[in-house]
């Protein structure tokens, strides 16, 4: 087995995507598959190009978004390592929706659409793992979607800060520190916010002694009042 082929199939091994499957499974995706090398800011698709293939980040951040006919851009999703995207629009047989830029120098997996067809034409399987990636793909964004209706921007801020914070109640620490995945300017798009919003609400949150912020490091100091104070 060559060594590419090796660290494709380790990359896949971890993702949630193919977490699970065997690895003769693994290896027929790897041997559909290429690792891709972007420089920062690099585009990786653009809206309208033809959707050949899905991806999964290996290192690095990929930033999903849509510009308006105004030049407005919106950002969509943020994809950190691990994580994969596109994978429902392999299905569709149209172009892509949106595009998608190398946060920081990023390596990619690249899987193409006729390996993971002819997979889940071997393997029911396999198949139930694209399901599950779709659907939680969906779930995801029935939830933004929720928030954008239901949440005002201090509430999506904080929900942001929040999303991946567990607290041990055993130890009982209330205290955590994030940090945050791209620019603000990036992440209050993806939020729907302005940066002056953004930039206000942290410092707020500052000035009420919920936060201290160092650069993109965000010092949480109490979970429980910071999620009451979005409650207000």
């Amino acid at each position: 087995m060559s060594a590419e082929l090796n660290n494709l199939q380790g990359f896949l091994a971890d993702t949630p995507l193919f977490s699970g499957l065997s690895s003769d499974e693994l290896t027929r995706i790897a041997q559909s598959s290429a690792l891709k090398h972007y420089a920062k800011g690099a585009t990786i698709f653009s809206v309208g190009e033809a959707c050949e293939a899905f991806h999964v980040v290996a290192s690095g951040q990929v930033k999903l978004f849509v510009v308006s006919a105004a030049g407005n851009e919106k950002v969509v999703e943020i994809i950190s390592a691990g994580q994969s995207f596109a994978e429902a629009l392999v299905f569709l047989g149209k172009p892509y929706i949106l595009s998608a830029q190398a946060l920081a120098d990023t390596v990619l997996v690249t899987v193409s659409k006729r390996g993971v067809i002819k997979e889940i034409e071997r393997d029911p399987h396999f198949a139930m793992h694209m399901l599950i990636g779709v659907s939680r793909r969906l779930h995801g964004l029935v939830q933004d979607v929720e928030s954008y209706a239901l949440c005002n921007g201090m509430q999506r801020l904080i929900g942001f800060l929040l999303r991946d914070v567990e607290i041990d109640p055993v130890s009982g620490q209330n205290s955590v520190t994030v940090s945050l995945p791209a620019s603000k300017a990036t992440i209050a798009s993806r939020l729907s916010l302005t940066p002056e919003y953004f930039s206000r609400v942290l410092h707020e949150l500052e000035a009420q002694q919920l936060i201290t912020i160092n650069r993109r490091d965000i010092r949480i100091l109490d979970v429980k009042k910071l999620l009451g104070y979005g409650a207000q």
